[in-house]
């Protein structure tokens, strides 16, 4: 099996759309596994939806090396070839010194060759210079070839090819013309997840075009050619090993337009340890019986008048926490199980003074101000938390334009000591047997925290 890391000189500089356009190519030759570098669900739609394969995520903030490597084996088993996307610029990470959470601490785990993004715009000569600090800065990062982005015209490529080729000796393997109006499709998280632009024709056409036109200036087999070849793994690793269970619950989790920020490794992870997964959608269907639901992140507050009008699904999320079934909700699904949702400002497109009213479950009511937050999360549980008795650990992320203002008396379940969740150290709030976080927990490096809710869903359980 091959695998190479596509990274960036700087956020915006392109890398993703090209990944996606390199995925998207030789899938059509082989079967492509995909990975991401950082706490992110939209690329990674993405890059699932061009290779047919979750697309798994790669942190070593979060994750050890252990389960870095664990995920990655587990991954790539009947893979050809695998592709590491990177997060914002090569070097960027969680601290300044050292190179924890960044795409380089990727790069350096698995030993694989890079492939530098550089936006070229307006620049030619000086492409070398930056690729060069970038090759010197770390001794044990190998650039294997660069991809110029945004140039204009044939001058303008030659000019920064020969540039780095006389002063880094690196190929250079495709440049992209800058095209105005080729962007994919934004929002104020980021990307419009692929899955919500699914029945969106426009949408597929003009990320179609986006492939089309990128592939056709890149020379994919010159990258073939500078990939590395790994050896495959036909083992599962021991922390996706099937579990036996003498009878199997399901758990429901909520996926749709407004609710699609899953991890894939958190399906392994349940089906693994026996349970059966069903999905529901909040917008359109009703509330399957289940043992235990899940509500991940997503954007309810664009689909608000819709989630409002199936009140029949509110209902029998109301029922389900009251009988206290085990229902774990975060940031969007968090927002979900609030009062209301309220805009205070015209934000995004939402108007303020817009309300919707939403499933009433938590004692709390949500707004939408001019505030983002985004910021690894670490922490623990408290005695609050009611799947567990003892601390486990809290690892994730949060991302979120929205404030949840909890009622005076509330509870929580996660003790933050890094990060920002409900307040800067507090966050999952509890009522019986329902968590509610903006922290999105990663679930390897978290995953006692999902065993303990999977086990509250055991129809036996004592918990």
């Amino acid at each position: 099996m091959k695998a190479f890391l596509i990274s960036g000189d700087r956020s915006g500089s392109g890398k993703t759309s090209i990944t996606l356009a390199i995925a998207a190519a030789l899938a059509k030759r082989c079967t492509v596994q995909t990975f991401k570098v950082g706490m992110d669900y939209i690329d990674p739609s993405y890059l699932t939806g061009v290779t047919g394969r979750p697309c798994r995520n790669l942190d070593s903030f979060v994750m050890n090396r252990d389960e870095m490597t664990a995920v990655f084996n587990h991954a790539c088993i009947g893979a050809d070839i695998a592709i590491i996307e990177g997060v914002r610029g090569l070097y960027e990470g969680a601290d300044s010194i050292a190179d924890i959470g960044s795409t380089a601490s990727i790069a350096k785990h698995f030993h694989v060759p890079i492939i530098l993004v550089i936006d070229a715009r307006s620049i030619t000569r000086s492409a070398a210079a930056l690729l060069y600090g970038f090759m010197k800065f770390d001794p044990d990062i190998q650039i294997a070839g660069v991809i110029l982005n945004n140039v204009r015209g044939e001058k303008h490529i030659r000019k920064a090819t020969e540039a780095i080729r006389h002063y880094c000796s690196i190929p250079v393997i495709g440049a992209v013309p800058r095209v105005d109006n080729l962007d994919l499709t934004m929002r104020h998280l980021g990307l419009v997840p692929f899955e919500e632009g699914l029945k969106d024709q426009p949408f597929l056409d003009r990320v179609s075009s986006i492939v089309e036109m990128i592939c056709s200036h890149l020379d994919i087999d010159a990258l073939l050619s500078l990939s590395r070849e790994m050896k495959s793994s036909l083992h599962i690793p021991d922390l996706f090993a099937s579990v036996e269970q003498h009878h199997r619950e399901r758990i429901a989790v909520a996926r749709d337009e407004a609710f699609n920020f899953y991890y894939a490794d958190l399906f392994s992870l349940i089906e693994a340890r026996g349970y059966d997964i069903v999905y529901f959608s909040p917008i359109h269907g009703d509330l399957p019986d289940a043992d235990g639901y899940i509500l991940g992140g997503g954007y309810p507050e664009y689909y608000g008048r819709e989630l409002a009008d199936n009140q029949s699904m509110m209902e029998d999320i109301r029922t389900a926490a009251g009988d206290e079934r085990p229902i774990l909700a975060e940031c969007g699904g968090l927002m979900y199980l609030c009062r209301e949702i309220d805009v205070l400002h015209d934000f995004s497109g939402l108007s303020a003074g817009t309300s919707f009213k939403m499933a009433d479950v938590l004692p709390a009511r949500c707004t939408i101000p001019k505030k983002r937050v985004v910021t690894y999360v670490s922490g623990k549980t408290t005695p609050n938390f009611p799947f567990a008795e003892k601390p486990l650990p809290v690892k994730g992320h949060a991302f979120h334009y929205s404030t949840v203002h909890p009622d005076k008396g509330s509870t929580f379940g996660y003790e933050l000591d890094r990060g920002f969740g409900i307040d800067a150290t507090h966050d999952g709030m509890v009522l019986n047997k329902v968590v509610g976080s903006y922290t999105h927990i990663h679930p390897v490096p978290s995953r006692d925290l999902l065993y303990s809710f999977l086990s509250a869903c055991l129809s036996d359980s004592s918990i």
